[in-house]
């Protein structure tokens, strides 16, 4: 029984992914820079996978650079491209769910005297996409947007979007992090952001993609590895580890999103029957969301205990509500959703999830919120 229910951040490691790496800690360790045996060896094992995640992505091995995170990856993308657009403007778009990597970079590029609108949502987490349009200006340099929120799980209007952005000349980076291996990779980008750990894949992989043609200029000193865009040597076994798990994930795409979203459905339909004063969160059509995500929200009670408690009774979820000491603050997303922030859990499910771990974690979560919310006084409305 599997009460890891913590996918959406990170995935158990696919058995591909693991056959994988062993065979390439013992053939792929060496400089695949280097001209000899050991070197081409290596090259051979990253040149296999960089062409095996470009075709899963639908982009070219050439436009496909490794980093070492879904971060590095949103953040090089992001300042790449603002540099390369520079003589166009200094603007940039992006909704106001984005990732946080991407509102971080785009607070820095605000910082260093560029300008940014963020794009509002509606209660399903779902940006406008003619508002998305009518930001885009003559001085935009770079448009941002998600194939679908990391949080709740909603899908955003990617087509209408890449269209509006490539009829204003703007080059779109999609976040893809939370959906590759979960829904079709999406058609339209001009750079596209990925992580393999989300996959099941090796955390220390992130997938950079430039389509050819894109204005892209790299912030770093020089370098020459991954074509200049990341710096330093890539982990080759790492890398082959993620690209044999994403070829696996997608050849099993199909029945097994069908499966999860078959769960979700469930735990959509049963916790609110079983848990008073609970709000879903997401698009309640299984067409508007990932298969494998599942967000909710408890009144009167606080996100971090909640997470503590479910821990404790074996169940592993995160919480996009949940406030570090250094920062208490909620969630970024649920505010622009306009969402109940308190209470919050964000299960994400894998591959070893079934039936019976669905059943014990609603068996498990009723007691649980209404222990602490007599803890709180909240149990005699």
């Amino acid at each position: 029984m599997s009460g890891y229910f913590d996918a959406a951040t990170a995935s158990p490691l696919h058995p591909a992914a693991r056959a994988a790496l062993e065979v390439a800690l013992d053939d792929g360790w060496a400089d695949p820079r280097r001209v000899h045996r050991e070197g081409r060896q290596a090259r051979r094992l990253l040149d296999a996978a960089r062409a095996s995640v470009a075709s899963s992505l639908g982009a070219r091995a050439d436009e496909v650079t490794f980093a070492s995170s879904g971060t590095a990856a949103v953040q090089l993308g992001m300042l790449g491209a603002l540099a390369g657009g520079r003589r166009r403007g200094r603007h940039l778009v992006a909704s106001a769910v984005e990732h946080s990597a991407v509102l971080a970079t785009a607070q820095m590029h605000e910082r260093d005297g560029g300008t940014v609108d963020l794009v509002g949502v509606d209660r399903l987490g779902r940006v406008d996409a003619d508002a998305f349009a009518a930001a885009l200006g003559p001085e935009t340099a770079l448009a941002c947007l998600q194939t679908a929120n990391h949080e709740v799980g909603t899908t955003q209007p990617l087509g209408p979007v890449a269209d509006a952005a490539a009829a204003a000349g703007v080059p779109l980076l999609v976040d893809a992090a939370a959906s590759t291996g979960r829904l079709a990779p999406p058609a339209a980008w001009d750079l596209l952001v990925a992580s393999a750990r989300k996959w099941g894949g090796p955390a220390g992989v992130g997938v950079l993609a430039v389509r050819t043609g894109t204005r892209w200029r790299s912030v770093l000193p020089d370098d020459e590895a991954e074509a200049g865009r990341f710096p330093g040597g890539v982990p080759v076994p790492l890398a082959v580890a993620a690209a044999a798990a994403l070829e696996a994930v997608e050849a099993e795409r199909a029945a097994e999103s069908a499966r999860l979203a078959a769960l979700v459905d469930r735990l959509r339909a049963e916790i609110p029957r079983r848990v008073p004063d609970v709000d879903l969160l997401g698009d309640p059509d299984p067409a508007g969301r990932l298969p494998h995500v599942l967000a909710f929200s408890c009144l009167y009670v606080a996100g971090e205990a909640l997470m503590t408690e479910l821990d404790r009774a074996g169940f592993s979820v995160s919480s996009g509500s949940s406030c570090s000491s250094s920062a208490l603050t909620p969630s970024h997303v649920l505010v622009a959703m306009g969402a109940l922030t308190h209470g919050n859990v964000r299960l994400g499910l894998h591959a070893g999830v079934g039936d019976d771990d669905v059943d014990a974690f609603l068996d498990a979560l009723p007691p649980i919120v209404a222990g602490l919310r007599e803890r709180a006084g909240a149990d005699g409305r």
